[in-house]
């Protein structure tokens, strides 16, 4: 015999001295060598070539194991990985995790601290029966790449290494041609499915696994589906018979409807007769009918040429009462003028007065003042006289040495008190001082509270309106106001119930919508409160919408209504509309819903008249630099200004509130607006409380002032009583009168100075008074003038508005004369088109007519007496239709009726053949079926037997096919072949090779291009495991095109020598680990 192969798939280590071992240092030629010596009696498609594991289980890198085409042994301690290599076999080839009895989950399988797991499997893919050679070669590579959270894909590549599918269908097309059946235990049999089987108490289940090994339990559900298909046929088939005898039935009706058939030509023949004389008929009556539009069209025209004249006389009054509006238009904008330069004037002036009215103030204090000396210098000089004279009469009196004191202590109080009267005059100065900053800061207190005032009513105008505009989100009738929507309610209301003979519309403005949104404030600014105004028909509707109106919208708010009636089609106004290149009118700047609205602003606005010109200075350039276009009288800008050919008027507003297209943008430019005013009042509300708070200190000031000028006074009374009291005392002190008489003249001087200065700003303060007068009677004057050019303008502004309403009436009564032109001539107009259209349906008519009957004929009956004939004949063809039924229905329904009955016929003739023939060959092949079973199980039942006598045991398998059971009895000895025990009785040698030889027995009923079996021999003796080996040996040499893939912890050293032997010798597990580690939960199997 040849020399044994043994191959080691371990990592690189030491070798001791081994027998003729089958190594990885061979070269890939002697691999192809050896190969090539067996190919020629072993298999050739499906076997299993190499597998390659990644950090799969507890291993990182395991292979590639080359196998043998024949037998292969995968030796190695507990621990090395067999049973890895196993589990990943079924895997790979798509198998489930619960098919390994390793794992309940495909994320189970990942390595410790890893992300994802490999496996490489290489089928062989020769001979005749090769799947898809062309395109995969001798080789097909499956790799699956397994992830952490239990997900798996596949790729299937060619020999070479190219990437051919990844798609579990092609895996599976695969496995089908190969006959590979990874989750069936007798081609991947592992020692727990074994053990389970062998100690299994169930006999059914034991049933179950013979015929799942065997593959009868996939022929006997695909004869179940069979039969259920079959039993499902035959009751279509008689469902068809019923319903074939329901068509028969019908076909048999409709075939003597078809032989009954006999029609009444005479009347058929009548009617077509009446349908010549009608066809001509029509064209008289048309002819007739003709005649009033051709009269309606002559009197039209007449009317037309009458409104011509009028519409020209009108037109004279419009440009007569154009000029007169212009001219006191230009008079009231002089006047106006006029007013506006003198207002300038006039708060000059009334500064100027408030200065000078300041400055006698300031004088009236001074003057007061110098006069409050004067008095107090008076009543010093009084008393020192009368001293001096007391002084003198008791001089003789008084010793020296008391005069000497008194005249010293005298001296320090007069010096005391000048100091008193020098700090009551500088606490009066700022006494003033702090009464004018009072003043001032109460003034300005006063301006800021008025301001103040006019920021709150500002800002909650503003939240009124951002909460109309928050609330128009969900309503845009809300921008009108927030009584609005429940108005047209009402309207709706009160016109179903009949009180508006046409329903009034508005407001107009949710009726228009600016074509740019650039030109929204513009539009608002030249319809100004038109956008709120509501149109009505009629003057009844006008009262019964007032009527309304006076219940939903707060007095002296209610909008404007408008009297016009209603028409289907806006005005044609191209005569008189202004046209310019660049830029539109108010009329073709706006998408307008409804005709009527147009009508309005055109009658009430003349919005056709008006350009729309976004650039103030574009404006100014085509309406006053140059001539302003024909028909236009003013223009309007983005900003709302409003230009004429000689005035320009800015706009009093800044944004547009009702016909903003962008809400959001008007909502968040509202909320910013309010957001300044509140930052506004905040700044003034701290500028006021500034103010205030300087009041109050500058009051506290004044106050302790205040008080210390009385203390000061008191101060003064006090020491001048003293020196009064020391001057009195006359029998103690000595005076000395020289001193008091020069007291007296510096008094006297000082009240001559005072008085002096008193006289100056007398003087001075009449003159500012006078000056006071003169700005004073200046201001009147100019209040007076400004009043008169006020009253001068009052006449004026009555005069314009007269003459703005004769202007109005012109233009209506214009457009009324234009409106009853333009009907006539649209009557006109519609006069000839239906007398066209009329002709033309005359000459269609003819056409027809001659189509029906080529000669005319005179027909002196009415077409309605004609069609009462006609339907009269058609109602007793249709009651004989009725009665015999329509001849073409009743042909198209024999017909159909015959198709259906004759297909139905055929279905169920055809059924009725398939039936009986998957009957005969459902009744073969179930004989054959059970006939294989038969055999399968007596192959079974002697394979079995004859393993067992190899030991000289004996037993036997017990099939019981009605219940489903199988039971096996084994008897160790030949000598106790009476007594048959169980398999659980046996000693662990004697089960394992008890499973041996029932798998053995198995694998010959079986087919598959490669069986694996796990740890066959762990329980076995030396002498068991001998008898097993021998007959596993035999097998694979009797079956060379198969292949044998055995697991076991022996190492296999007392096998034979031979080429068809291929040991895979796996590496002894890492130091310290001695079982695979697992990770036990319960998490499920993830199917792809």
């Amino acid at each position: 015999m040849g020399k044994r192969k043994e191959e080691s798939i371990s990592k690189p280590r030491s070798h001791k001295k081994q027998r003729q071992e089958y190594t990885d240092e061979h070269s890939d030629e002697s691999n192809e060598e050896e190969e090539s010596q067996t190919s020629a009696d072993s298999g050739e498609v499906g076997i299993i070539e190499s597998i390659q594991l990644k950090n799969f289980m507890c291993h990182s890198m395991l292979g590639p194991f080359q196998f043998g085409p024949n037998l292969n042994f995968i030796v190695g301690n507990n621990g090395s990985g067999k049973s890895s290599v196993l589990t990943a076999l079924i895997v790979g080839l798509g198998g489930k995790a619960t098919a390994t009895n390793r794992g309940s989950s495909l994320k189970m399988f990942v390595q410790d601290g890893e992300p994802s797991a490999d496996i490489s499997i290489t089928l062989r893919n020769q001979g005749r029966d090769a799947f898809k050679p062309e395109v995969y070669g001798s080789s097909i590579i499956v790799n699956q790449h397994i992830n952490l959270d239990g997900s798996r894909s596949y790729k299937l590549k060619s020999k070479s290494g190219t990437l051919i599918s990844s798609k579990k269908e092609e895996l599976i097309g695969i496995l089908d041609h190969f006959n590979i059946q990874v989750d069936n235990p007798v081609s991947v049999l592992t020692q727990e499915m074994s053990k389970h089987f062998l100690q299994s108490k169930n006999e059914g289940d034991k049933y179950k696994f013979f015929m799942k090994a065997t593959q009868l339990e996939q022929m006997k559900e695909d004869y179940t589906s069979i039969i259920k298909t079959k039993e499902n046929t035959r009751i279509q088939i008689e469902q068809g018979v019923e319903r074939l005898q329901e068509l028969q039935q019908l076909y048999c009706e409709k075939k003597e409807r078809y032989k009954s058939i006999a029609f009444v030509n005479d009347m058929r023949n009548r009617l077509e007769d009446l349908k010549h004389k009608m066809a001509w008929a029509v064209v008289g009556e048309m002819e007739k009918e003709m005649q009033p539009i051709k009269e309606g069209i002559r009197t039209e025209e007449e009317n037309a040429e009458k409104s011509v004249q009028k519409v020209e006389e009108c037109q004279v009054k419009v440009y007569e009462a154009e000029g007169k509006y212009k001219a006191i238009q230009e008079k009231l904008m002089t006047i106006s003028e006029e007013a506006q330069a003198l207002h300038p004037q006039c708060i000059s002036l009334k500064a100027d007065v408030q200065t000078r009215r300041k400055a006698v103030n300031e004088a009236e204090v001074v003057y007061n003042r110098f006069k409050t000396e004067l008095k107090r210098l008076g009543k010093d000089d009084e008393q020192l006289r009368k001293r001096i004279e007391e002084l003198k009469s008791s001089a003789n009196q008084a010793s020296e040495p008391e005069k000497l004191e008194r005249q010293r202590k005298i001296t320090c109080l007069r010096e005391q008190l000048k100091a008193f009267h020098d700090e009551e005059i500088m606490i009066g100065q700022q006494i003033d001082q702090f009464q004018q900053s009072i003043y001032k800061c109460k003034e300005e207190h006063a301006r800021l509270k008025r301001e103040d005032c006019d920021v709150k009513q500002a800002l909650d105008a503003k939240h009124k309106q951002l909460r109309e505009m928050k609330e128009s989100k969900t309503n845009t009738l809300k921008r009108f106001g927030p009584h609005v929507p429940a108005f047209l309610e009402a309207v709706e209301t009160a016109y179903k119930q009949g009180h508006f003979k046409h329903k009034p519309l508005g407001p107009l403005g949710a009726f228009i919508h600016p074509k740019d949104a650039e030109l929204t404030l513009a539009v608002e600014s030249c319809l100004k409160s038109l956008v709120q105004a509501f149109c009505c028909d009629n003057h009844s509707d006008e009262r019964t919408l007032q009527q309304l109106m006076s219940k939903h919208y707060p007095r002296g708010i209610r909008p404007q209504i408008i009297v016009n009636k209603f028409q289907n089609k806006v005005y044609d106004v191209r005569h008189r509309a202004v046209y310019h290149p660049e830029f539109p009118s108010v009329l073709t700047a706006l998408e307008i819903d409804h005709p009527m609205v147009a009508n309005c602003l055109i009658d009430v606005r003349s919005i056709e008249t008006i350009l729309l010109i976004k650039s103030s200075r574009k404006a100014r350039e085509v309406m006053q630099c140059n001539q302003p276009p024909k028909n236009c009288k003013e223009a309007f800008t983005a900003d709302g200004d409003q230009v004429f050919e000689r005035r320009y008027y800015s706009s009093n507003y800044l944004r547009p509130k009702f016909l903003s297209q962008d809400l959001e943008a008007e909502i968040s430019h509202l909320e910013k607006e309010i957001e300044s005013k509140r930052a506004q009042l905040a700044a003034s509300q701290q500028r006021v409380d500034s103010i205030e708070n300087d009041i109050r200190q500058n009051e506290g000031h004044l106050q302790s002032h205040q008080r210390r000028q009385k203390a000061l006074q008191i101060k003064i009374r006090t020491t001048n009583a003293e020196i009064v009291d020391l001057e009195n005392m006359e029998e103690h002190h000595s005076v000395d009168i020289r001193i008091l008489e020069d007291e007296a003249q510096e008094n006297k001087v000082k009240m001559e100075s005072v008085q002096n200065d008193m006289q100056q700003q007398s003087r001075k303060m009449e003159e500012l008074k006078n000056i006071l007068h003169i700005a004073e009677n200046k201001l009147e004057e100019m209040k007076e003038k400004i009043h008169q050019v006020e009253e001068i303008a009052g006449p004026i502004k009555d005069e314009l508005n007269q003459a703005d309403s004769e202007v109005e009436n012109s233009k209506h009564c214009l457009q009324q004369y234009q409106s009853k032109q333009k009907e006539h001539l649209a009557r006109v107009k519609r006069q000839k088109e239906l007398l066209a259209a009329r002709e033309k349906e005359l000459e269609g008519k003819m056409a027809q007519a001659r189509q029906i009957y080529p000669e005319r004929i005179e027909v002196s009956r009415t077409v309605k007496s004609l069609d009462a004939e006609m339907n009269r004949l058609r109602e007793r063809i249709h009651s004989e239709s009725d009665r015999h039924g329509n001849r073409e229905e009743i042909i198209q329904q024999f017909h159909d009726a015959k198709e259906r009955y004759k297909d139905a016929s055929s279905k169920v003739k055809h059924l009725k053949r398939f039936i009986r023939l998957l009957d005969e060959i459902m009744s073969q092949r179930f004989k054959i079926y059970k006939q294989f079973l038969r055999l399968l199980s007596l192959r079974c039942k002697i394979y079995f037997e004859h393993l067992l006598r190899t030991r000289a045991c004996s037993g036997q398998i017990l099939f019981d096919h009605k219940n489903e059971t199988l039971s096996i009895t084994v008897q160790p000895r030949e000598e106790d072949k009476a007594v048959l025990n169980d398999v659980r009785s046996l000693s662990g040698g004697e089960r394992s090779f008890s499973t041996v030889c029932f798998i053995l027995s198995l694998w010959s009923v079986t087919e598959s291009p490669f069986r694996c079996l796990d740890e066959f021999d762990v329980y076995m003796d030396m002498v068991n495991r001998r008898i097993a080996m021998d007959m596993i040996l035999k097998v694979a040499d009797t079956q060379q095109h198969r292949q044998f893939i055995l697991l076991t912890p022996q190492s296999m050293s007392s096998l034979p020598s031979t080429s068809r032997i291929r040991i895979l010798r796996m590496q002894d597990p890492e130091r310290g680990q001695k079982t695979l580690n697992f990770r036990h939960n319960n998490d499920q199997e993830e199917d792809d």
